[in-house]
């Protein structure tokens, strides 16, 4: 049956309130929707490779303070940081091409088993509430580096205030947030591709003399501490400096949102992070040997080379060094604050994955009208903010947490990619692929264990703690759908008793016979119990009925217009299937479908249309009990049918709610 759409119902004042702020809603049925939406490679890079790209803030920072005075290491230091990048970076260009739907929480559930895959995703959940948190703190650090000390109480008020702006922009639309945010992308790499330059440049004509300086300092150490002790000091500012490659894994995570071809766009993007990333943070690291950076109490690292490389800079009679020192750094904290906007783009896609997976409340999994995974931003938002509060901004304390999570996502997806190509014989390219993403786990594994190791009384505790808390929550979730899962399984049972044969009723629908609209999601045995109660509950009253279905596109089906289109025809079929069996009973049937993102919406408007069909309709719908109430059944299930009954109540539409008991 086509339903026409109901009238249109005037704005409320909240609404036009509320559209003003986060946009006007948009169709997911609209061919051009997902065109729209989606993501260039370029502009993917400014909303996903910011969070690499600004890691060059405080990575190389920890990197090059855990050398104390063998900062002639800062060289062999660079060249890693610009390798380890073009490794994972080329392994996840891999990943990207396999796995398109999505990495580190699919790769492992994938390759791995599902328990791996829940701890991958636990992981990743924790790290982009982190990546957020350290974001928005080293881009507080940035900017009062160069601001008034008596300025210092605002740090944590405009941290907050971030956060806030980030929601609200993530809550309009990922390519809104990240269209708003380009011209500070562009600034930070005019300036900084300025900032690497000159400091290498400008020591050019030294070259002979800084590298006799540290030959000497290289002699020096080597009797001071010996070779053992260099290569130790040497692993451990390596691994500490792991907050270098944070944001990698996130291109391969926010494939969704990439523009088609997804593969194509994706390892395109990576290139750009890779590039960009080796070259800031390698080129970093050198320009703090060749200028001889020290620590200075109140400013980062980044802020001291900055102005030893831009002080003395003067234009005619005009101090330019005293206007590009405030923009490189006001242009490195706005882009940091840019870097938060991953964990408002990739977390909620991950949480979304595991809701579609049972491992998280179903509700994760659904869109907004805005099309946005709109829990997800709001539990990642809230989370960041109460990192903040707890560690009080403390960016060395976070990116310690930070690194910790990211590399257990690295290790497990590595872990998954090897055994993946140790499997394909079968393939050229296998010894390739089996070399690079087996180099690319011992990195990963060994970074992990060394910040372990060092860091877990400063911090890495309280990360092991949270993401350990969110496995043990999530296990408890899905035991918890699986157990309502198994007591529904019986009504399926229902199924293999109904007619196949016999003359279907054919008689079309009477307008003005008692009607019954029975709300289903698919053919199971849980939609034919409903309308076996119907006929138990209401004998001979209702002699023709209208199966009424939505098809809710959440973030599993919103992936493009085949998928959508799949969806519609999964419920059209169901349906029919439901239309078929109630005739084969005898009774008079039809069906009516509706595609939207919320099903409460589209259920009270389809509802609402057929009862002024059918005046003297009733809508029926089941809802699960259990013989124990919980407080967190209301969490981990969707009211839905308490919700249209509500609406329509008001609208002066009968609905009656019949129970359908899970035996948990």
């Amino acid at each position: 049956m086509t339903v026409s759409a109901p009238p249109t119902a005037p704005v409320s004042l909240r609404q036009r309130a509320s559209r003003t702020v986060f946009g006007a809603p948009k169709d997911p049925t609209d061919r051009g929707v997902f065109h729209r939406m989606s993501l260039v490679a370029f502009l993917a890079w400014v909303g996903l490779g910011a969070d690499g790209l600004t890691s060059s803030s405080y990575g190389p920072e920890e990197a090059f303070r855990a050398l104390g005075a063998h900062t002639y290491l800062a060289l062999a230091l660079a060249a890693a940081t610009a390798f380890t990048v073009w490794l994972l970076s080329a392994s996840y260009r891999s990943v990207i091409e396999h796995f398109p739907t999505g990495g580190g929480y699919v790769v492992a559930s994938h390759l791995l088993g599902p328990r791996l895959g829940l701890v991958s995703g636990a992981a990743l959940v924790v790290d982009y509430v982190l990546t957020s948190a350290v974001s928005i703190a080293s881009g507080g650090n940035a900017l009062f580096s160069f601001l008034p000390a008596d300025w210092a109480a605002w740090k944590l008020p405009l941290e907050v205030a971030m956060i806030a702006l980030l929601m609200v922009l993530n809550l309009r639309g990922v390519k809104e947030s990240v269209s708003a945010l380009l011209p500070v992308f562009l600034l930070f790499l005019a300036t900084h591709v300025l900032l690497i330059g000159w400091a290498v440049a400008s020591h050019l004509g030294d070259a002979p003399t800084v590298a006799a300086e540290l030959r000497s300092s290289f002699d020096q150490g080597l009797a001071t501490i010996g070779t053992g002790g260099m290569v130790l000091l040497f692993l451990r500012a390596y691994s500490l400096g792991g907050g270098t490659y944070t944001g990698i894994e996130a291109v391969s995570n926010g494939l969704q949102i990439m523009r088609e071809p997804r593969v194509q766009t994706g390892k395109r993007t990576m290139t750009y992070m890779a590039v960009s990333l080796a070259f800031t943070a390698g080129g970093i690291l050198v320009a703090y040997l060749l200028l001889k950076v020290v620590p200075v109490p109140g400013k980062t690292l980044n802020a001291v080379l900055a102005e030893a490389t831009f002080g003395g800079w003067r234009l005619g009679g005009l101090p330019l060094g005293a206007w590009l020192v405030p923009l490189t750094l006001l242009s490195e904290g706005l882009l940091l604050f840019v870097a938060a906007q991953a964990g408002f783009i990739a977390g909620p896609r991950v949480m979304a994955n595991m809701a579609i997976d049972s491992f998280l409340p179903h509700r994760f999994a659904a869109l907004s009208e805005r099309l946005t995974m709109h829990n997800g931003v709001l539990v990642m938002g809230s989370a960041a903010l109460a990192l903040l509060f707890y560690t009080e901004g403390n960016i060395h304390l976070l990116v310690v947490m930070y690194s910790i999570n990211v590399f257990l996502t690295f290790t497990l997806s590595q872990a998954g990619m090897s055994r993946f190509w140790w499997q394909r014989r079968d393939l050229a390219e296998r010894r390739r692929h089996l070399a690079l993403h087996g180099l690319a786990l011992a990195m990963c594994a060994s970074i992990l264990g060394i910040t372990l190791v060092e860091k877990f009384r400063h911090g890495g505790w309280l990360t092991v703690t949270l993401t350990s808390v969110l496995v043990i929550l999530c296990l408890g979730i899905h035991a918890h759908y699986g157990r309502a899962k198994t007591g529904l399984r019986q009504l399926d049972e229902i199924l293999g008793s109904l007619p196949t044969g016999g003359r279907p009723n054919r008689e079309p629908l009477d307008p003005t016979a008692p009607t019954a609209l029975i709300l289903v999601r698919s053919f199971d045995g849980l939609g034919v119990h409903l309308l076996l109660s119907v006929l138990r509950t209401f004998p001979g009253l209702y002699r023709q009925f209208v199966f009424v279905g939505i098809a809710v596109v959440d973030s599993g089906s919103f992936k493009g217009r085949q998928e959508i289109e799949s969806l519609q025809a999964a419920t059209r079929t169901d349906l029919e299937r439901y239309v078929a069996l109630t005739r084969r009973l005898g009774f008079a049937a039809d069906f009516a479908t509706a595609t939207g993102i919320d099903v409460v919406e589209e259920g009270t408007a389809l509802t609402t249309e057929l009862a002024r069909r059918y005046p003297r309709a009733t809508v029926m719908a089941g809802k699960l009990v259990f013989r124990r109430e919980r407080w967190f059944h209301g969490l981990l299930h969707n009211e839905t049918s308490a919700a249209i009954q509500r609406r329509l109540q008001w609208l002066g539409v009968p609905m009656v709610i019949l129970p359908v008991r899970a035996s948990t």
